[in-house]
């Protein structure tokens, strides 16, 4: 099977929705996932790992509803080497005209004494089993040795020469605990190439992960050495320290393109779009800092860099920003902005929204624009992605008022909009502004929650910016999170947990129990 993929000689599998999940915190819904995987089709990935079918019940629920949406990349699940997680990947994948079956055993020493107290025959018997069963169901498997930088390098080479053997289409060396070096992994590669007799037959992968902060350079090495699938997730979120950054591999093999002599599907310019709305799904925003998608990534203080820039920018620029789709200018749109100027807008900052999303975004636009003097390209974005956020009743915040005194506690009013039309108003006192408007949200709403974590992060520039707010609840021994936007803090803490309690009560309306939504052991590869 040729390594190559329709767009580009290297394969991009996306993970995000299946290791990136992992991270804590960073658990989604079917609805969540359906907008990323949809954002990764426009994207161009290669394939979409959508999730561990086998794990829970909403887990199988996600995979099965993005498979159905057929969005056009390969639709991935992951199975342990047995036959009911085998089964259920198959179920869950199978809507979607191409689909494949992933599944992954450990090898390491560490792992066969520890973990799975298993002989390497053994192993490999299992792994050959989960194969030939998987290929009966399917013809695009993929095979994943877990904690292959730390296994020997003999028996590695068996194992994938004995995976390859049983049918796998695809074998992927995943350094699981971010443990190996560039140099180290290249020659693992190297010698994979040189002892296993048809490893040109399949696609060779990677999957790095960045405990040691060199999942890119360990994948950049894979790719040198043979490598032909990256498997990676959107800003590198994932376990621990998280998992290769898509953004940022794809970018590097296309800007040394000299030096690579290889190339990739991804329509670049939807970068920066899916990163921002990874982030704002997920609450977990990259830092100033970050490579390709950070707010820095393309700012230039220092004055020597500002001269240059001006003179010509690859003085200091490897490239543009545009091509990663950030808008070069910040250009403002203000109350008198028509519906035009927004979309044309919305349109260059890389979102591709369909006529009943411009209408929702233009008028929350129009709202915002009252209260605040200039809109920039932040405030835009910020309305795209809560408007994609809004969750259907009971509950509509119709107003909040907040008192506040150095010396007293804080008093907060909220008046909600049920279903019916009927108002609820209801105050309370708090020990700030936050907690008073959060405990009136639970007196008018009925839902008893603990707030355990409140994010806020500036959407654009000025006193007037919008704030982005995260919170993280607990509510019936389960957490969740939601999100909110306004130029006001406190309301939009009030959106983002009336977001939560909205969920809440559609589940209970529904009947799922706790269980529905608590998650099995994960997968770690």
């Amino acid at each position: 099977m040729s390594g190559e993929s329709s767009a580009g000689n290297i394969r991009i599998f996306d993970t995000t929705l299946r290791d990136g999940e992992q991270a804590p915190g960073c658990s989604m819904t079917t609805g969540e996932k359906l907008r990323i995987a949809k954002a990764l089709s426009d994207l161009n990935v290669d394939i979409i790992e959508a999730g561990f079918p086998a794990a829970s019940p909403g887990d199988f629920e996600a995979v099965q509803a993005i498979a159905d949406r057929n969005l056009g990349p390969v639709i991935c699940g992951l199975a342990r080497c047995n036959a009911g997680d085998i089964e259920k990947v198959h179920a869950a994948v199978k809507g979607a005209d191409r689909h494949r079956i992933h599944v992954f055993v450990a090898t390491s020493a560490i792992h066969r004494e520890y973990k799975l107290k298993m002989a390497k025959e053994e192993i490999i018997k299992s792994a050959v089993g989960a194969i030939t069963m998987a290929r009966e169901l399917c013809d695009d498997v993929e095979f994943s040795p877990e904690d292959a930088s730390r296994t020997e390098l003999s028996y590695l080479a068996e194992v994938v020469s004995a995976a390859i053997e049983a049918g796998a289409t695809t074998v992927n060396v995943p350094d699981t605990v971010g443990y190996t070096v560039p140099a180290e992994f290249d020659r693992l590669f190297r010698y994979l190439q040189e002892h296993v007799e048809r490893i040109g037959e399949i696609t060779l992968s990677v999957h790095c992960h960045n405990d040691l902060g060199m999942a890119v350079a360990n994948s950049l090495a894979a790719v040198s050495a043979g490598a032909r699938q990256i498997e990676c997730t959107v800003n590198g979120i994932g376990e621990r320290a998280g998992n290769c950054s898509l953004e940022e591999v794809v970018m590097a093999i296309k800007t040394r393109a000299e030096y690579f002599g290889l190339q990739t599907g991804i329509n670049t310019k939807r970068l920066y779009p899916t990163s921002r709305l990874v982030s704002s799904i997920t609450g977990m925003h990259p830092p100033r800092n970050k490579a390709i998608v950070g707010e820095n990534a393309f700012a230039h203080e220092a004055g020597i860099h500002q001269h240059g820039m001006l003179q010509h920018a690859s003085t200091y620029e490897i490239m543009r920003p545009e091509d990663v789709g950030l808008s070069k200018s910040n250009l403002v749109l203000g109350k008198h902005s028509g519906r035009h100027a927004f979309r044309a807008r919305v349109t260059e900052l890389g979102f591709d929204l369909d006529e009943f999303e411009t209408n929702r975004a233009f008028q929350e636009f129009k709202k915002l624009a009252d209260k605040k003097k200039d809109l920039y390209d932040g405030d835009i974005e910020a309305l795209i992605m809560s408007a994609g956020n809004t969750s259907s009743g009971p509950w509509t915040l119709k107003s909040l008022a907040v008192q506040t005194h150095s010396d007293e506690p804080a008093t907060a009013t909220v008046v909600l909009i049920g279903e019916d039309s009927v108002e609820m108003s209801k105050s309370a006192q708090g020990e700030g502004p936050i907690a008073a408007a959060f405990q009136a949200l639970e007196q008018a709403t009925g839902v008893e929650m603990v707030l355990s974590k409140f994010e806020l992060r500036s959407a654009s520039i000025g006193e007037d910016a919008q704030g982005e707010v995260t919170v993280t609840v607990e509510i019936d021994g389960q957490s969740f999170r939601g999100r909110g936007t306004s130029v006001d803090i406190v309301e939009a803490g009030c959106r983002a947990c009336l977001e939560v309690i909205n969920r809440t009560l559609r589940r209970r309306q529904r009947g799922e129990s706790k269980g529905d939504t608590v998650r099995a052991a994960r997968a770690n590869i």
